[in-house]
């Protein structure tokens, strides 16, 4: 184990992430086989158990990791990850640009005839919690990976613009893979998450390096989306190119969504250069 631990010191940042992934695929497996085993008849709860257990495996042993490699006693807060009221108002005004980025996107394609959108049937109570806990659950795993860890491991070896560009890259990247003719079909949804990655990047930057704005932006986001869509409230045309609105009906892989997703990027590339101060949270 010495040697295992001194090769991840010395290794550069991609090297690095190869290696904390490997060794905790060797920490899943061997606990994550018995219920593929138990739980196969049913794919849906296998998956829910499995991707479960290895989140859990991820938080706990992403800050041990930390700490053996670079010696860091408190990774959480170096990554942006601060339980302060900051935070918490970062947070909501992330909600806030995520959620009407979302609407403002589909009002206006709504009032261009490029979709429909319909009046609920029924009480969207259950899916507004339903979206927002998936919302903030999703953003909050996926920023503490992309715009947290990742982040700051480019960050220890190549400074601001690697760090920029390679979380955001690998970001999108990791989320695009699929079967190649699937890759093809759906090739518009890459920049799309490559824009969205630099995006929460510098919504991470205006606020001296902390995570509550870009959690809150990702999660309106997903939240937003996941109201309208699986409320039934949007329908899309017949004889609209999706590659207009959105390939597979994602935003991201559409012209519109793009360009709405270029100015809120333009947005927070502003608010990075306003910032007071880039310096890491405290």
């Amino acid at each position: 184990m010495k040697q295992f631990w001194h090769l991840c010191k010395i290794s550069p940042a991609p090297l690095r992430l190869g290696l904390f992934f490997i060794s905790l695929a060797v920490l899943w497996l061997p606990l994550a086989a018995p219920l593929y085993f138990i739980f196969r008849a049913d794919e849906n709860l296998t998956t829910i158990l499995t991707m479960g257990l290895l989140f859990a495996e991820f938080l706990l042993y992403l800050p041990f990791w930390v700490k053996r490699v670079h010696g860091e006693m408190k990774p959480l807060r170096r990554f942006g990850l601060i339980w302060q009221p900051p935070n918490a108002v970062d947070l909501i005004i992330g909600l806030a640009y995520g959620l009407g980025f979302t609407w403002a996107l589909l009002i206006f394609e709504d009032r261009l005839g490029f979709i429909d959108l319909i009046p609920p049937t029924t009480a969207l109570t259950r899916i507004v919690i339903e979206g927002a806990l998936s919302g903030l659950g999703v953003a909050l795993a996926e920023e503490l990976v992309f715009r947290g860890w990742i982040y700051d491991e480019f960050d220890r070896d190549y400074g601001p613009q690697a760090s920029l560009w390679g979380s955001a890259l690998l970001f999108a990247a990791l989320h695009f893979l699929k079967p190649l003719p699937e890759m093809l079909r759906t090739l518009p949804v890459f920049p799309g998450l490559t824009l969205l990655g630099l995006t929460l990047v510098w919504a991470k930057r205006s606020r001296s390096g902390r995570l509550g704005k870009p959690i809150g932006i990702h999660g309106g986001l997903v939240w937003g989306y996941y109201i309208f869509n699986v409320g039934g409230l949007i329908q899309y045309k017949e004889g609209v190119s999706p590659w207009l609105t959105g390939i597979d009906g994602n935003p991201l892989g559409g012209l519109w969504g793009i360009l709405f997703l270029v100015v809120l990027a333009g947005l927070m590339a502003r608010a990075t250069r306003k910032s007071p101060s880039r310096k890491r949270p405290l």
